[in-house]
C-alpha cells in the first residue's frame, strides 16, 4: 500500500505551463479560496442571520435550531459521495458543480417563508458549502502536497481566518443596506462570480498528471518518488486512527459551532450588545490564523496527535468561559482561546486524514470523515438552546458541554496511531 498512483501519460495544461511559479502555489491559492467561499454555508455566516430569521418568520430558537439540526444531518449524508466524485471525475469538474449549485442556494434562502423551506435552505447551504464545496477546496491542497501538507494548510488557515472577521462585517454591512433576504441572494452572486470560474480555470488533478512534483518541488530527473500509503476507504475506517482523529473532530465541530450559532445570544446574557458582542471576531480571525499556521508548519514535524489534545482543551476551556464574558478584556481572551483551538483543528482536519492514509482515496475517506463532522455541526447548535430552556442560561448546558472533548484530551496521548505512510 505504498506505491504511488497508477503511472498516465502526462496531461497537458497551457494554464499549468504558463504559470510564472510552480503551480502548486496556484493550487494552493484557489483551494483557499474555495475554503473561504464556503462561509455562507457556515455557523459564521448563517448566526449573522440568526436573529433576523427568527424574528422574520416568527419561529422560537428551539424550532429554527431543530430545522438547522436536521437540515444539516440530512445535507451530510451526501458527502461520502460527494467524496467518491472528487475521486472519479476530479476537483476541477466537482468545484464547478458545486459552487453552482451553492450559489442557487444562497438565492433560494431570499424566497424563504416559512420552517419548511428554510429547512430546505439549511439543507442546501450545509450540504454544499460547508460540506462539499469545503471538502473539494481542502482535497485540492491535499493532492498537490505532501510531505509540506502542514505548511500548506496553514497557510490556506490564515486566509480562511481572515474572512472570519471579513465576513460578518460583509453580511452585516448588506442586511442593513437592504434587508437579509437580498444579502443572501447577493451572495449567491458572489459565489458564482468568483469561486465557479476561479474553480474552472485553476482546479487541476495531480501534479504528477502533469509531470510535477508535490510540495511544489521541481521535477527532478530519476528522483526517487515519495512512497505514501494508499488506504481504501474500507481500510481506513478500521484503523483506530480514523476514528480518534474522526472523534476529535466531531467534538471541536459541533460544540465551536453552538458557541458561533448562538453567539450573540449567549453574549447578551453576559450584558453585551451586538456590537459588542461582534467585536470576538477580531480576536477569533488572528488568532485562528496564526495557529493554523504555527499548527501547519508543526504538523510537519511532530504528530497531529499531540495538537488534537491542544485542540480539545482549549475547546473546553473556551466552553467554560463563554458566559463569563463581561467586557472587553475578556471578550478578547475568549476570542483568542476559541481561536487555538478552531485554528488547531482547522490544521489536523485539514492533514491528518492524507497524512496517515495517503492521496489514492483522500476524497472518499475524508468525505466520510467530513459527513461525520458536518453531522457534529448539526448537533451543538440544538443541544444548547434545548439546554438554555431547560435550565433558564446557557451556563450549565456549556459546563456540562466542556466535558467530552477534556475527556478525549485525556485518553488520547494513551492511543497509538498509525504511523504516517504506514500501509
Amino acid at each position: 500500500m505504498s506505491s504511488p498512483p497508477p503511472e498516465r501519460a502526462p496531461l497537458r495544461s497551457r494554464v499549468v505551463e504558463k504559470s510564472p511559479v510552480h503551480y502548486g502555489w496556484v493550487i494552493l491559492a484557489a483551494g483557499t479560496f474555495g475554503m473561504i467561499m464556503t462561509t455562507p454555508g457556515q455557523t459564521l455566516g448563517i448566526s449573522v442571520f440568526l436573529d433576523r430569521i427568527i424574528l422574520d418568520l416568527g419561529a422560537t430558537r428551539s424550532q429554527v435550531s431543530l430545522t438547522y439540526t436536521l437540515a444539516t444531518l440530512a445535507g451530510a449524508m451526501a458527502l461520502p459521495f460527494v467524496g467518491r466524485f472528487i475521486d472519479r471525475r476530479g476537483p476541477r469538474l466537482a468545484v464547478v458543480v458545486i459552487s453552482a449549485a451553492f450559489a442557487l442556494a444562497c438565492v433560494w434562502m431570499g424566497f424563504v417563508q416559512g420552517l419548511w423551506t428554510l429547512a430546505i435552505g439549511f439543507l442546501l447551504l450545509r450540504g454544499l458549502g460547508q460540506g462539499a464545496l469545503s471538502l473539494a477546496s481542502v482535497h485540492i491542497i491535499n493532492i498537490w502536497f505532501v510531505r509540506r501538507r502542514g505548511m500548506a494548510v496553514g497557510i490556506a488557515g490564515i486566509g480562511v481566518a481572515a474572512a472570519t472577521a471579513f465576513f460578518p462585517l460583509l453580511i452585516e454591512g448588506l442586511i442593513g443596506r437592504f434587508d437579509w433576504r437580498v444579502a443572501y441572494m447577493l451572495l449567491g452572486g458572489i459565489v458564482a462570480l468568483t469561486i465557479l470560474p476561479i474553480g474552472a480555470l485553476l482546479f487541476r488533478s495531480q501534479p504528477e498528471r502533469y509531470g510535477l512534483e508535490p510540495d511544489a518541488r521541481a521535477r527532478v530527473s530519476g528522483g526517487a518518488v515519495t512512497k505514501e500509503a494508499a488506504f481504501t476507504l474500507a481500510q481506513a475506517r478500521r484503523t483506530g486512527t480514523f476514528w480518534l482523529f474522526t472523534a476529535g473532530d466531531f467534538w471541536i465541530s459541533a460544540l465551536g459551532t453552538g458557541l458561533i450559532f448562538h453567539h450573540f445570544s449567549i453574549m447578551s446574557e453576559s450584558g453585551l450588545d451586538r456590537i459588542a458582542a461582534a467585536t470576538v471576531f477580531i480576536p477569533l480571525a488572528f488568532v485562528t490564523a496564526g495557529t493554523g499556521f504555527a499548527a501547519g508548519m508543526l504538523l510537519d514535524r511532530m504528530s497531529p496527535r499531540i495538537l488534537l489534545v491542544a485542540a480539545l482543551l482549549f475547546q473546553s476551556a473556551a466552553l467554560l468561559m463563554a458566559t463569563r464574558v463581561a467586557g472587553p478584556d475578556l471578550i478578547l481572551v475568549y476570542g483568542m482561546i476559541l481561536g487555538v483551538s478552531q485554528g488547531t483543528r482547522n490544521a489536523i482536519s485539514a492533514s491528518a486524514y492524507a497524512h496517515y492514509f495517503g492521496r489514492t482515496h483522500i476524497g472518499a475517506i475524508k468525505g466520510l470523515a467530513t459527513t461525520i463532522t458536518v453531522a457534529g455541526t448539526s448537533v451543538g447548535p440544538l443541544v444548547f438552546a434545548l439546554g438554555m430552556e431547560w435550565f433558564g442560561g446557557y451556563g450549565a448546558i456549556l459546563a456540562l458541554a466542556a466535558i467530552p472533548p477534556a475527556l478525549q484530551a485525556l485518553i488520547t496521548p494513551f492511543v497509538r496511531p498509525l504511523p504516517a505512510g504506514d500501509g
